[in-house]
């Protein structure tokens, strides 16, 4: 398969085990502004020695502005992610000490919640979802479960598992497979109250896909998060925790339908509408901050491979039920 356009499951882990351990290290006993220098050789080394994702960065970049991008621009966006990478260390570690959050719209989360409904939170390799991870631990009394693979960026997903056990203890794995996760998400939404995390701009192999418009061109979205949220009557958020540059994060909560209604007749028309409205707020937001979305290969021409296994989410979902 061609570098340039393998399914991103296919990608190695950045770093290794060291690398990120010890600028966690750093982190935590030198401070932020100190462990911040590290990032300039850091974003050096991704931008000349990850070409995959490098080329995959000048074409988001190029698609976003309207014209070619140049290397000052793929440099800033790698080092918006190393960024955020380092932050989650201080949010997990610290809470939102020493950082300047702005929230909007949390009274629309709160007023699902708090009507004893249970809510999926549909967010994207965009910013930081960390900051949202972080706030929920203030409302204790409201549930938050992440599902993400944990096999994709194990190093990584280790080093910050042990800044903060209780919210790694929350997570989903996703690598465990369709019914499994669906399974436990019903299990973690029963009763109400309580707050489900996936982010539904990529999609895992053999995963039912919907091509929708973004950034002048279809792309691949998954369908399976609106297919959970049908069978479990769940209200869907879109949530977003955009980088601003220093300490500063804009955290977005923004309904995007308090019901999805697939039906029998015209399922798969329902399903576009849902994935298209979803596309249509992300591009919104990646449009006023091109340097926080973070997916380092090609979006557009890189599906899932193998279809006999794409209706395994929709069978998991119908054992939920």
């Amino acid at each position: 398969m061609n570098a340039a356009t393998e399914h991103w499951q296919s990608r190695p882990e950045g770093g290794g085990y060291f690398a990120i351990w010890l600028i966690r290290t750093i982190g935590l006993y030198c401070g932020r502004t100190f462990a911040r220098l590290f990032l300039y050789p850091t974003t050096l080394y991704f931008f000349f020695r990850r070409g995959p994702e490098r080329r995959a960065s000048y074409d988001y970049l190029q698609r976003v502005f309207g014209k070619p991008a140049n290397a000052w621009q793929v440099m800033k966006l790698i080092h918006a992610f190393a960024s955020t990478i380092l932050d989650r260390v201080f949010l997990l570690a610290r809470g939102l000490k020493g950082f300047d959050i702005i929230t909007h719209g949390l009274e629309h989360l709160h007023a699902q919640l708090d009507s004893g409904r249970s809510v999926m939170l549909l967010g994207a390799h965009y910013g930081s979802f960390e900051a949202a991870r972080v706030l929920a631990t203030h409302r204790p009394q409201y549930k938050l479960r992440l599902v993400m693979d944990k096999s994709k960026m194990p190093a990584l997903t280790e080093v910050l598992g042990a800044l903060a056990p209780d919210l790694a203890a929350d997570i989903i794995d996703a690598a465990r497979g369709g019914t499994d996760v669906v399974l436990a998400i019903s299990e973690a939404v029963r009763g109400g109250s309580s707050m489900v995390a996936l982010l539904g701009d990529r999609g895992r192999a053999h995963e039912q896909m919907r091509e929708v418009p973004f950034l002048g061109e279809p792309a691949p979205f998954p369908a399976s998060p609106w297919l959970i949220a049908a069978a479990l009557d769940l209200p869907v958020l879109l949530c977003l925790g955009t980088y601003r540059g220093g300490n500063r994060y804009d955290l977005v909560f923004e309904p995007l339908t308090d019901r999805v209604v697939l039906p029998r007749g015209n399922r798969d028309v329902a399903l576009d509408a849902y994935i298209r409205d979803y596309a249509s707020r992300l591009e919104h937001y990646v449009r006023d901050a091109p340097y926080n979305w973070f997916n380092f290969y090609d979006f557009w021409h890189s599906l899932p491979p193998g279809e006999a296994a794409q209706q395994q989410p929709a069978a998991a979902v119908e054992q939920a039920k």
